[in-house]
C-alpha cells in the first residue's frame, strides 16, 4: 500500500481500501485515465525516451541479462561531468556516447551502467541495451551501476555535477517524469524506491544539492501518481527540501575517485567542475533497504 508517513494514504493505498468505483466517487476528477496518462499502452512511457540507435551507441561487450524479478529501488545519480550550458539534443547524445565510452573503455564494463540517462537540457536516454525492453515488460536488465545492488536497483544518471550547483528545471522536470513512470512501471512507492545512490554506497553521488532534494521528488511523483497538480505538488513540499544549500549531513568521498568495478563511473570531469575529495563518512540511509541481493557488474 503507498502511504506518506506525513500525508497518510496515497490515491492508490486508499483505492486498495475502498475500491476504484468508490473512490472515483469521493475524488472526482482524480481520473482513472491517470494511469494510462503515466505509462501508456504496451509500457510505453507518455514522454520520448530515446534509444541506442537513435544517440549512436556502439555494440556492447555482452548482452544485458534480463530477469524476471523488478527493481525495487529507483537510485538516483549525478554523472559528475561539466555543469555544461549546452542543453542541446546533439549535446544529450554526445553524453550517452562518451558514459558508454568511458564505462568501455576505461572500466572494462561489457556496457553503460546505468539503464537511464537524462541531460542537463531535460532530454531521456536509454543506457545500458535492453533496458527499454525490459522496463515495457515489467522486467529488469541488470546494471552496473551501484555495487552489490545492480540486481534490485535501476539506476538513472543525471548531467553535471550537484555538489554545489542547483539542478536545471528541465533536467529536474524529466526526472520526476521519469521516476513517476518507472514506479508505475513497477508498481513502487516513491518514498520507499526513490534513493540517492550514497543511500547504498559511500560516495558523495548524486551532490548535496540534489540529495537534499529527494523528499521533493518523491512528493512531486507521489503527487503525479495520485493524479495531482503541480501546484498541489508545490504546496506539499516542504520549503527547505527546495533550497538550493548544501544538505548539512556529511559528505562521503568524492565520486571522481577511483571506484570499485561496479561503482557507477564517470567521464572524467574538468579539473573546475570536478568535486573535490572529503573525510569518508558514510551518511545515514534515509530509506530502510532490503539485505543486499546484487551482483558486482
Amino acid at each position: 500500500m503507498s502511504t506518506h508517513p506525513e500525508r497518510g494514504l496515497t490515491r492508490r493505498g486508499l483505492a486498495g481500501i475502498l475500491g476504484l468505483g468508490v473512490l472515483d466517487l469521493l475524488m472526482p476528477g482524480r481520473a482513472l485515465a491517470q494511469e494510462s496518462t503515466l505509462l501508456a499502452e504496451g509500457g510505453e512511457p507518455p514522454f520520448r525516451v530515446y534509444g541506442r540507435d537513435e544517440w549512436g551507441a556502439r555494440r556492447p561487450a555482452r548482452t544485458a541479462r534480463v530477469i524476471s524479478r523488478p527493481p525495487d529501488r529507483i537510485v538516483v545519480h549525478h554523472t559528475a561531468t561539466a555543469n555544461t550550458k549546452d542543453r542541446s539534443l546533439a549535446q544529450a547524445f554526445r553524453l550517452s556516447r562518451e558514459i558508454q565510452r568511458f564505462h568501455m573503455r576505461e572500466r572494462g564494463w561489457d556496457d553503460t551502467g546505468q539503464q537511464l540517462t537524462i541531460s542537463r537540457g531535460g532530454y531521456v536516454m536509454e543506457g545500458r541495451n535492453r533496458s527499454l525492453e525490459a522496463i515495457r515488460a515489467g522486467r529488469h536488465a541488470v546494471g552496473a551501476q551501484t555495487l552489490h545492488h545492480n540486481r534490485h536497483t535501476i539506476g538513472i544518471e543525471n548531467e553535471g555535477t550537484y555538489s554545489r550547483a542547483p539542478v536545471p528545471s528541465r533536467l529536474w522536470d524529466s526526472l520526476i517524469d521519469t521516476c513517476a513512470w518507472l514506479c508505475t512501471a513497477y508498481d513502487l512507492d516513491p518514498f520507499r524506491a526513490i534513493v540517492g545512490h550514497r543511500d547504498l554506497f559511500a560516495t558523495d553521488c548524486p551532490g548535496d544539492i540534489m540529495y537534499a532534494r529527494l523528499t521533493e521528488l518523491r512528493t512531486r511523483v507521489a503527487l503525479r501518481l495520485d493524479g495531482g497538480s503541480d501546484k498541489e505538488a508545490a504546496e506539499a513540499v516542504p520549503p527547505s527540501t527546495k533550497s538550493d544549500a548544501p544538505a548539512p549531513s556529511a559528505s562521503s568521498p568524492s565520486s571522481s575517485a577511483s571506484p570499485s568495478p561496479s561503482e557507477p563511473a564517470r567521464p572524467p570531469a574538468s579539473p573546475s567542475s570536478s568535486p573535490s575529495p572529503r573525510t569518508s563518512v558514510t551518511p545515514p540511509r534515509e530509506n530502510p533497504l532490503p539485505p543486499d541481493v546484487g551482483a558486482p557488474g
